[in-house]
């Protein structure tokens, strides 16, 4: 099987990597370029635990192929925190306990900042329909739901 090099920007900064053609960005992410953020929940499409966005737009990574973020923006969880200084999506969800096992963590704080990114002031019911793609079977989803909206309203 050919192999495909793959030029993209990765949080912001430029990255190179090779991959098999029929490798998902997934696992590119994980194995080639060292971002162990982005988790295998299903490898399905359906758990959102690997949610990254791709040129803005929020996706599944299981369902991408590394070859595909060719010269496209990946943006991923280790993207949130600026140095030492955590997100106020991350901070919250630490505040609010809104994280136990950590396996959909990083699908949930993706997909939120991707609607925080778009909606800045989102009601209860559009968080609640933006993380609707995201499943997580320790936390229940009040928490997670309370943590984006205490972070909503800092980052206003």
């Amino acid at each position: 099987m050919a192999g495909v090099l793959v030029n993209t920007t990765v949080n912001g900064d430029a990255v190179e990597f090779a991959c098999p053609q029929d490798e998902t960005l997934l696992d590119s992410l994980r194995n080639r370029v060292g971002l162990t953020g982005v988790k295998e929940g299903c490898g399905t499409g359906d758990c959102g635990a690997c949610s990254i966005t791709l040129d803005g737009k929020l996706v599944c990574s299981c369902l991408v192929l590394g070859a595909e973020a060719n010269g496209r923006k990946v943006g991923t969880v280790e993207g949130l925190a600026d140095g030492d200084q955590l997100h106020p999506l991350q901070q919250k969800f630490i505040e609010h306990a809104a994280l136990q096992c950590g396996i959909c963590t990083p699908g949930f704080l993706v997909a939120a900042k991707a609607l925080l990114d778009k909606n800045p002031d989102p009601s209860e019911t559009e968080i609640r329909y933006a993380l609707a793609g995201n499943l997580c079977r320790c936390t229940g989803y009040d928490k997670i739901v309370r943590a984006v909206q205490a972070a909503a309203k800092e980052i206003k």
